[in-house]
């Protein structure tokens, strides 16, 4: 019966993700339909998996046996997705650890941390409390105004906790890049949460003074980030570029608003532990 289930879930995660991805709509349906895609398989996945390890290895459900190798299987994967978690710890404490050795200025009336390097570059570092991170390259090349856009932008993300949602995703994705479209619906989630900060930004900032400045500061080499950070200049494509070039240019702003009934599919990542009763 264990792997009856485990094939019936990995079907239905397998099957969601061959659903396209929304290309018109609102930046909310978008996000919320991007969401589901990207979040319903593993966490199915991961509930299956412990009802399974809360059956156990022996005994029988709705008259069928169940085995030691579904068993096994859903161990293997709550000790895969345990020990991704904790490397992605390790590696987030560690980063967190090395930039508070740089020294701390005021920017603006914000703590930052000065990154000693040409490349101008911007980013929101850790989880909850994530710490700011600027490149002198970055103090140096640009105007008080354009450097006060990327604070704004970088003010957004801390504002909407980017830092730690997407560490939590990034958990997800890295347990589930064997999926179809994983990497491409992270890409999807990449590019709304950066569209959502520069509209947050530009409510404080001048739009083109911002668009200006992400156009400076993405034509500059590439510094790679990990999940529990943000930077001014990610999703860099000329494609995504674009999107958020025209999307701070245009008179119709994002208008984000929470609808608490679009997550009512989460019920549905549940419904394997209600198979738990059923074995004996």
């Amino acid at each position: 019966m264990h792997l009856i289930m485990i094939f019936l879930v990995l079907t239905l995660a397998w099957l969601l993700r061959t659903i396209d991805l929304p290309k018109t709509g609102s930046w909310t349906t978008r996000a919320y339909r991007t969401l589901l895609l990207f979040l319903f398989p593993p966490l199915i996945l991961l509930t299956t998996s412990f009802a399974l390890l809360c059956m156990g290895a022996s005994g029988q459900m709705i008259g069928l046996k169940t085995s030691w190798f579904g068993y096994l299987l859903a161990l293997s994967f709550w000790v895969f997705a345990g020990l991704k978690f904790w490397q992605l710890v390790g590696e987030g404490l560690h980063t967190v650890s090395q930039i508070r050795s740089y020294p701390l200025q005021k920017l603006k009336g914000k703590n930052c941390r000065i990154f000693e390097t040409d490349i101008p570059y911007s980013a929101l570092i850790g989880f909850w409390q994530p710490e700011l991170v600027v490149s002198q390259g970055l103090l140096d090349s640009l105007a008080p105004e354009r450097l006060e856009a990327v604070i704004a932008h970088e003010e957004a993300h801390y504002y909407y906790r980017d830092t730690f949602w997407f560490f939590w995703l990034g958990w997800l994705r890295s347990i589930t890049f064997w999926l179809p479209k994983t990497e491409k619906l992270w890409q999807e989630l990449l590019i709304l949460r950066e569209l959502r900060a520069d509209n947050w930004a530009a409510k404080i900032v001048d739009p083109l003074t911002l668009a200006e400045s992400l156009l400076l500061v993405v034509s500059q080499p590439v510094i790679p980030v990990n999940n529990f950070a943000v930077e001014f200049s990610a999703v860099a494509s000329l494609n995504r570029l674009n999107e958020r070039i025209e999307a701070l240019l245009t008179t119709d702003k994002i208008k984000y608003k929470i609808n608490w009934w679009s997550w009512t599919w989460l019920v549905l990542v549940f419904l394997p532990l209600a198979a738990i009763p059923l074995h004996n």
